[in-house]
């Protein structure tokens, strides 16, 4: 990140996604002595009125999560399955009641969930969140709004004095909020990968972010997204306006939900995105949707070298991985 500098301008609105992880890993008990591993994804209910609150989740193991089953985690916090479901791509979720109000139940969490890092990034004992060094590193020093599962990673690059430093330099700061959920990080299982089906996930552009990117387009300044959650807020926003300027500022401020999903339809094609000139992301797993749509970008020979270049060169893949601008 120290030539990032040298590459953006004065002028350039640089845009960043400010969701805030949250502690979304929980361990718990069957009635059987069990042991269960739940990972939350997204609340089916937030109406505070009720004692109780749904939420969507993953868990293991799997076949003992069946409909009625009670499971026990700390604090006398309890969640009672209330059904499966199952995707057309072979992921399946389960339906959650925990004997909470949502309020309370998020107060619970930030004192008990563990932080949802990577499997790939191991951790010998997980401490909760309070007590856990990931708590602070698995997040943007910009992250404000509570709902991810997952950092968005091109993110953490970021600390205060580089910010400051972009903004001394003329560089606009905005942000835009994607909660990243199962549609980001699930694999591409499909042969096909056309044929992948992203699952939906909150977002909101705000008013100012919409209005400053709609006046670098007039002027020919240049747009750098920070991340691909970043990227696809813009341009499903873009999209949902039918490609009216005018449209996508009045739909801004607004929470919606996108399964936006850019790939390459053939080898040689390229996408070309009106919102953005420029994607600062890291390097990503290759059956991902994130490495799909870098592929859609660059061209699939073009990101292949990219990769094999990185790779050649020992850069640091996934998480907290080294990250790559491009140029569109």
């Amino acid at each position: 990140m120290a030539d990032l500098m040298t590459e953006l301008t004065a002028g350039t609105e640089l845009i960043l996604n400010a969701s805030r992880v949250f502690p979304s890993r929980l361990r718990g008990s069957l009635p059987t002595g069990g042991q269960v591993e739940l990972f939350l994804l997204a609340p089916l209910t937030q109406d505070d009125a009720s004692i109780t609150c749904h939420w969507q989740a993953m868990g293991r193991p799997l076949k003992k999560l069946v409909a009625g089953s009670r499971i026990r985690l700390a604090g006398d916090v309890v969640a009672e399955v209330t059904g499966k479901t199952d995707d057309s791509q072979g992921n399946a979720f389960v339906q959650l009641r925990f004997n909470r109000s949502s309020t309370a139940f998020a107060h619970w969490l930030e004192q008990h969930g563990l932080i949802p890092l990577p499997p790939y990034i191991k951790r010998d004992q997980p401490l909760a969140a309070p007590l856990s060094s990931d708590r602070d590193r698995y997040q943007t020093v910009y992250a404000k709004e509570v709902g991810s599962v997952a950092a968005p990673t091109a993110g953490l690059h970021f600390t205060e004095a580089l910010l400051d430093a972009c903004r001394t330099r003329g560089i606009h700061v905005h942000f835009v909020s994607l909660h990243v959920g199962a549609g980001t990080f699930l694999p591409v299982k499909t042969e096909d990968p056309s044929a992948h089906v992203m699952h939906a996930e909150r977002y909101r552009v705000g008013a100012a972010t919409a209005n400053a990117l709609c006046r670098a387009r007039a002027e020919g300044r240049p747009v750098v997204a920070v991340g691909t959650t970043t990227l696809r807020s813009l341009e499903d926003l873009y999209r949902r306006a039918d490609h009216d300027p005018a449209a996508f500022i009045a739909q801004a401020d607004y929470w919606h939900h996108t399964n936006l999903y850019i790939h390459p339809r053939t080898a040689q094609e390229t996408y070309k995105p009106w919102v953005i000139d420029g994607l600062l992301t890291n390097f990503h797993q290759p059956c991902s949707t994130l490495f799909m749509l870098v592929c859609a970008l660059l061209g699939l020979e073009r990101a292949k070298q990219l990769y094999k270049t990185a790779i050649e060169r020992e850069y640091r893949l996934y998480s907290y991985g080294d990250a790559s601008l491009l140029w569109l």
